[in-house]
């Protein structure tokens, strides 16, 4: 018999917070009707300030199928937590939780940026982002090398050995789901060796706190100057210039339209 659910909980307690968090974002989806173009993370909006977007869209899932395979796979990792013997841990899981979260966006993004600027591959301007896969992947790589002869378990009846586990989900996902995007899954991996292997480390809780207090106020400054939320206990001075034309907006729904001109279609890639 296996371990009661609750007891399973208690075991994994920074798992079970952000699965909780998952979860309820992804109903307020669904009963708000939010696209993935207004939460998802793309090279054009972030070139235009929409850094609050590297938040929503790791916590964001556009499909019940597309949450339950992330769930699925973070429940499984959560063996993370108690494994402060081996230096892990739910301190260590939280910490480098906040670095995955951040650095795998970052990545992403900047990968897009060569494929377009060098490579003139437009196409990657307009690709959206949603999903916290980048996490799940990076914790994958990181048990595979510190405790490589785990298992992963997904949807509780299939079982890999975590040492293969990254790659071959990697690949799994880029041919199962065509939407699955390869490179935020790469860019997860790539992070997720850089914890394993040391070369990001030095994480503590007064660093930990300090890019949590960080992201909070970009992430709500950034909100307010896109005009994404209105925050009026943020004021920000507006800078105009009188010799430049402006162009305005148009409400349609939950998205926005250009008042002059098309917006370019955009394409979701599940992460």
């Amino acid at each position: 018999m296996g371990k009661p659910l609750l007891y399973e909980i208690w075991q994994k307690p920074a798992s079970s917070c952000i699965i909780g968090i998952c979860t309820v974002i992804w109903f307020y989806i669904q009963k708000k009707n939010i696209g993935y173009a207004n939460v998802g993370l793309s090279y054009e909006t972030a070139v235009e300030g929409h850094y609050w977007r590297m938040i929503t869209s790791a916590f964001s899932h556009i499909s019940v199928v597309h949450l339950v395979f992330n769930m699925s796979a973070l429940w499984s990792l959560g063996v993370v937590e108690h494994l402060g013997y081996m230096g892990l841990g739910v301190e260590f899981y939280l910490q480098y939780t906040l670095v995955l979260v951040v650095l795998s966006g970052l990545l992403v993004l900047g990968v897009y940026h060569i494929l377009i600027q060098k490579f003139k591959l437009e196409y990657f301007r307009r690709v959206t982002a949603v999903g916290y896969s980048c996490v799940v992947f990076g914790w994958m790589t990181i048990l595979a090398v510190k405790q490589p002869s785990s298992k992963l378990n997904l949807f509780g009846f299939l079982s890999l050995p975590i040492s293969f586990a990254p790659f071959e989900s990697l690949i799994f996902t880029s041919i199962i789901v065509p939407q699955a995007s390869f490179i935020g899954h790469l860019s997860g991996i790539v992070v997720g060796y850089s914890i394993a292997w040391g070369l990001i480390h030095g994480m503590s809780n007064y660093w930990a706190i300090s890019m949590l207090g960080w992201i909070i106020l970009v992430f709500l400054l950034s909100l307010k100057r896109t005009g994404a939320s209105n925050l009026s206990f943020i004021e920000i001075e507006p800078v105009t210039d009188s010799s430049l034309s402006t162009v305005g907006f148009l409400a349609s729904g939950n998205s926005r339209t250009l008042q002059m001109g098309i917006l370019p279609r955009r394409v979701a890639e599940l992460v």
